[in-house]
């Protein structure tokens, strides 16, 4: 009985020397805050709203943070910070000036280093999904699948896409230093950053008349850009022609569907389902298509509109997908303006190709698997060696025996 009472003592003597500590060493707010973790609360209530604690949290930052602070940016990264958890990388707030930002890019030209970015295998791995052709990062030597660990010195880590784009960008002529983790190694470059026209699509005739086809991307231009490109190859007579979407990383799913509705029969090219299992579903119609062989090189780096065109094609049958299992997005966004013009970009569907395939984190599995192989960094390679350009060719050219 007596060491009961004893401990019991102690422990009291205990934390009341602990409280006097910290009292005399850091002030009153401490003990409170002491005594809270320790599960001893002194004062606790709930709030009556989510407004009374913000501001409660607001005044208490201006009372006893050691300098003064910006509550305009601290709700903008709170708006920020609300819609993130939602759990969807893909579903984002935007500033008014950031997602005028945004939209440059589908535009077809703005000042930067030029190169699709995105996430990996979660939201907190920035990826460079793929340098563009001639760019200022593929110059720099910058390459698909670096993971971005700084921009100009900030640690980019759980950053949105959005974020990272805005300190990425910058006035032509200026410099950014970009660090980046590859196989294991660190890596620094700086790129001069440079007016990006995106040229989204570019063409040229392969020998035995085989018409190539590259598309980089899916923006505003890339429509017309793919027009002008496929009725050259078809005025020169292509007996086949192999579209490149390696390391497109998508873009506007109605340019998409109306390069789709170029080559494919009357039928579904891809549809929808919200929430609440609503379909919206998108055809070609019958006017136009094309009836001559067809093979699609896609990799790791086709994703989003770009596994939209080849799911449609290998989905009707038309053509064979030759390379490697795609990114494998297959989720679509609509921006909803808000009132003082800043905008979410919401994650509002699924989408599913022709034949009902959901291929989010799954890909699109090509019909002939063509890898290339892995290579020293400093090894030399002939310019034009291609070896899955080379398997697209073999294939193409035994269709066309056919």
């Amino acid at each position: 009985m007596k060491s009961k009472k004893s401990f019991w003592i102690g422990l009291g003597t205990g934390i009341g020397i602990s409280l006097l500590i910290v009292t005399l060493y850091f002030g009153i707010q401490s003990v409170l805050d002491f005594t809270k973790t320790a599960g001893l609360g002194l004062i606790e209530s709930e709030y009556g709203s989510q407004d009374e604690k913000f501001e409660d949290i607001l005044e208490k930052l201006n009372t006893y943070y050691h300098e003064d602070i910006n509550p305009e940016n601290m709700y903008k990264e709170a708006y920020r910070g609300f819609v993130d958890g939602v759990g969807d990388p893909y579903t984002v707030y935007f500033s008014k000036d950031e997602f005028k930002s945004f939209t440059e890019d589908i535009d077809g030209t703005y000042e930067g280093i030029g190169a699709y970015v995105g996430f990996g295998e979660t939201k907190d791995e920035l990826l460079i999904i793929a340098p563009m052709v001639g760019s200022p990062s593929e110059k720099a030597g910058l390459k698909a699948m670096d993971r971005f660990i700084s921009v100009d010195g900030t640690d980019v880590s759980g950053m949105t896409t959005e974020e990272l784009v805005k300190l990425i960008k910058g006035k032509k002529g200026t410099t950014v230093v970009i660090k980046v983790s590859r196989n294991d190694e660190v890596l620094e470059y700086s790129v001069v950053r440079d007016e990006i026209v995106v040229p989204t699509v570019s063409h040229e005739m392969l020998e035995n008349k085989i018409g190539y086809l590259r598309i980089g991307g899916f923006d505003r231009v890339t429509e017309t850009q793919f027009l002008e490109a496929f009725l050259e190859l078809e005025a020169q007579n292509q007996e086949g022609m192999i579209i490149d979407l390696r390391y497109n990383g998508g873009g506007l799913t109605h340019v998409v569907s109306a390069i789709a509705d170029e080559l494919l029969p009357k039928g579904i090219i891809y549809y929808t389902e919200d929430k609440e299992g609503n379909k919206a579903t998108v055809y070609s119609d019958e006017e136009r298509q094309f009836n001559k062989p067809l093979v699609v090189l896609v990799n790791q780096s086709s994703a989003s509109a770009s596994e939209i065109l080849a799911g449609a094609i290998k989905d009707h049958e038309r053509g064979v997908i030759v390379g490697t299992t795609t990114f494998g997005k297959g989720l679509v966004q609509q921006p909803v303006i808000l009132n003082d013009g800043s905008v979410l970009k919401v994650t509002v569907a699924k989408y599913f190709t022709a034949d009902g395939h959901y291929i989010q984190g799954v890909g699109i599995e090509p019909d002939i698997i063509a890898e290339l192989p892995e290579l020293d960094e400093n090894a030399t390679v002939p310019e034009d060696w291609d070896p899955q350009l080379d398997v697209a060719m073999d294939t193409i050219l035994e269709m066309v025996k056919k």
